[in-house]
Order: C-alpha cells, then structure tokens, then sequence
C-alpha cells in the first residue's frame, strides 16, 4: 500500500510539471489567444482556440512520454544507479532528438488525421528553440529527482544504521544487568537456605515469579510504572525476606502517573544499588524512599556506608543512565550530599 501511494504522488507530480511546461512554452500563443482584439498584430495572427489547445495537449503527453524514457533508460528513479556528466549529457541529446521526433509525429498525425495545428511561421521557427527547452526541462527535473532520491536513500540507511547500533548498544546493556540480579539473588537464596529452610521455599518461588517477569520483560524497551512497580513490590518481597524488619520502604504514588513508562527494571535497580552499598541491621535499620511526580521518579535513602564496603563501580547507575539516553535522549540526575544519596529518574 505504502508503494502505491509513493506511485500515485510521483504519477500526480509528473502529470502537474508536464501540463505546466506545456502550457508555459506555448504561453505567447495563448497571450495572442486571450488578446482576440491584437490577433492581427501579434506573431500569431488568426489563431483558433482547438489549434493552440491541439498544440498544448499533444506537448503535455510528448512531455510526459519523454519522462517515461529518460526513467526507463537512465534510471533516474533509481537511487543506486550512477548518474555522471557523460550520462547526463546523454540524456539531454537523446531528450532533444526524442522531442524532434514527437514534434515530426504531430505534423504526421496533422496531415493524416487531421489534427489542428497552429500555421503561423514564427511558430514552426520557435520549434527547434522549444525542442531544446523540453530537453533541457525533463533532463533537469529527471536529475533532480535522482538527487532527491539519492538523498533520501542516504538519511534512511543512516538512520537504520543508527538504529541497529542503538539497538546492539542497548542488548549489551541487557546482558550486563540481568547476570548481575540473578548472582544477587542467588547469593540470598544461599543464605536463607542456610539459616532458614523454611522461608527459603517462599523466596524460591517469589524468585521464580521475579525472574520471569525478567526473561518476559527482555525484549521490551520499556514498560509502563505499573508494571515496573508490580515487578518492585515482588522484588521487595525477597529483600524483606532476607533483612526482616531492619529494611522498610516508603512508597508515594501520586494517582495518573501509572502510565508512565520507564525502562524495565529501571526501579529495581535503585533499590538494588542503595541495598547494596549500605549498611542493613538492627543496630542501623534502613529506609528506603519512593516517591514520584509527574514529571520524575525518585529513589533516595539515607547515607550508612557498610564499614566494609569497598568502593562501588556504578556500573547498575551508569547502566541505567546509557539505557535512559539511548531510549529516551534524557539524563537521570544523581544527587549525594553528607546524609542524603537520591537518583531521579523521567517519567515518560
């Protein structure tokens, strides 16, 4: 469908230039025409209304049957072909012999079927300089049509071009951060299976459902908040399993924003980071905070560094950031001040 509708508007456009060329070489004949009362004084006395519009017709289907040639030939509607000065320069004669040869048929066509025709003699000397004009018309228009396709070709491979290396960025991106959660994960699940037997069967199942939201989630792009925070609150679910009451969270939802989207498991990411790199225990219980607006979501906790905690790589936060700029063209703002360590994420 989408290729019928480029043929009927290049069809269309090719119709409206070859009536237009046609009425406008034939323009001092039709300013005789009009002007009934200067006919005698003009170069084309005794003009009849049927021998101008006879010219004007056969000119404009001449015009377009030099169109159909030059395409047909030279291949100006293809991009791929190349289209130098040496066949350029082929085109313009054999546009200019073609003309010529229509302008000998319409004479043929004249005497042998009667079509009206225009005698005043500075008419048939203005046919070899109209010949040249046509030419040079179809040659040009048939080039800048090559150019313009060309160009087009040129924007649409660049672009697909862009688009594959954004795609092959972003599967990296994948591949990076789920290996990540399921060695977290794993790592709890060892451990309550050691403390713990009974709640690890719990955590094995919920693991289950979370994974599977992860390995459903994997060709997606990005995923409205609802489904992010109903993948958050069974990811929650884990961690309070491991940190009991020593972990709390403090969601804020406003109603609306439930449609936004946000890369998939861009919230269980900060959640993760923030578990990660602080300190969790009933000495020092930890609070983490969501909350969002309109515009953004915002993910903060209070600073308790691990006292064994060895410098982070933020390869979770710079992940999250490259998904965000290539999905999005948009920046995450990180914010750490003494107490305070909070990343907000757009809502799009």
């Amino acid at each position: 469908m989408k290729w019928i509708n480029r043929l009927d508007k290049y069809v269309v456009a090719l119709l409206i230039i070859s009536v237009a060329v046609a009425f406008l070489i034939h323009f001092p004949e039709l300013i005789s025409l009009a002007d009934k009362e200067l006919n005698d004084q003009t170069l084309f006395p005794d003009l009849e209304f049927n021998e101008v519009m006879s010219e004007v017709l056969f000119a404009a289907v001449s015009l377009i049957g030099l169109f159909l040639l030059n395409i047909a030939i030279f291949r100006f509607d293809r991009p791929s072909s190349r289209i130098g000065w040496a066949k350029l320069g082929l085109s313009f004669l054999f546009t200019w012999l073609a003309s010529m040869a229509f302008s000998k048929l319409f004479i043929f066509l004249h005497h042998h079927l009667g079509l009206p025709v225009i005698h005043s003699t500075a008419h048939h000397y203005l046919h070899p300089l109209r010949d040249i004009i046509v030419a040079s018309i179809v040659t040009g228009i048939c080039f800048i049509s090559y150019l313009i396709r060309k160009s087009q070709q040129v924007v649409l491979e660049n672009e697909q071009l862009r688009t594959e290396n954004l795609l092959t960025q972003y599967e990296a991106l994948k591949s990076q951060l789920n290996p990540h959660m399921l060695f977290n994960s794993l790592n709890t699940l060892r451990s309550l299976i050691r403390e713990t037997p009974d709640k690890a069967q719990n955590y094995l199942q919920e693991l289950s459902y979370v994974l599977r939201y992860t390995l459903q989630e994997n060709d997606q792009k990005q995923v409205t908040l609802e489904e992010e925070m109903h993948f958050v609150r069974a990811y929650i679910y884990l961690l309070k399993m491991r940190y009991e009451e020593n972990l709390n969270f403090d969601i804020s939802l406003p109603d609306g924003v439930e449609r936004a989207q946000v890369p998939p498991m861009s919230v269980q990411l900060l959640i993760e980071n923030a578990v990660k790199h602080n300190e969790i225990s009933k000495r020092r219980p930890f609070t983490i905070r969501i909350h969002a607006t309109e515009a953004a979501l915002t993910v903060s906790n209070r600073l308790q560094p691990k006292l064994t905690s060895t410098a982070g790589t933020r390869i979770g936060l710079s992940n999250l950031a490259k998904r965000y700029q290539l999905l999005f063209k948009k920046e995450i703002v990180v914010t750490q001040g003494d107490s305070l360590f909070q990343v907000q994420i757009p809502l799009i």
